[in-house]
């Protein structure tokens, strides 16, 4: 087992993930290539970047990989809004991710914090 498959972060980020993956195979098929990839690729890069950080012995990159991830939760959220805008994902599903994507921001500050900022 890798050391990033032991956080709580990382584990949360994940389950985000798959759900992320159900509610986009429910968006039009015209957007298969379009939002939900888009989506999908930056909840993607959350997971990745948890993982890719814990594989640095620097703190710099370590916080780094970590800046990585947040900026791409962020990216999620903002096109899970246009999502919504467009009526592709319902205000309950929204509401859902969004507060999943609250908890692992607060969960990643706290991670990078645990190496010293």
């Amino acid at each position: 087992m890798f050391n990033f498959e032991k956080l709580d972060v990382w584990n949360r980020t994940r389950k985000f993930v798959n759900y992320i993956y159900d509610v986009t195979d429910l968006f039009p098929k015209e957007e298969k290539f379009g939002l939900a990839q888009h989506i999908r690729k930056s909840a993607i890069s959350v997971l990745s970047n948890i993982s890719e950080s814990t594989s640095r012995f620097s703190n710099k990159d370590f916080m780094r990989f970590n800046q990585i991830a947040m900026g791409s939760l962020f990216e999620t959220v903002g096109q899970l809004i246009i999502a919504f805008d467009r009526k592709f994902l319902s205000k309950e599903k929204l509401d859902i991710l969004y507060k999943e994507a609250e908890i692992i921001a607060k969960m990643l500050s706290k991670f990078y914090k645990s190496r010293g900022e």
